[in-house]
């Protein structure tokens, strides 16, 4: 009788995320320039309603 090939798959980290610090190309924004200009588009936004 042949023997049975017990195979394992590799160590996956018991299911723990892994986050790699490499930088992205793109724009760097700080969360305040985030917020001024969603205010900013917001207002532009509610002045365009108001003009038609």
């Amino acid at each position: 009788m042949a023997k049975k090939d017990k195979k394992t798959l590799p160590p996956s980290g018991a299911g723990l995320v892994r986050y790699f610090e490499e930088e992205t190309k793109g724009p760097k924004l700080t969360p305040e320039q985030v917020v001024i200009m969603t205010v900013i588009l917001a207002v532009l936004c509610i002045a365009l309603r108001f003009t038609q």
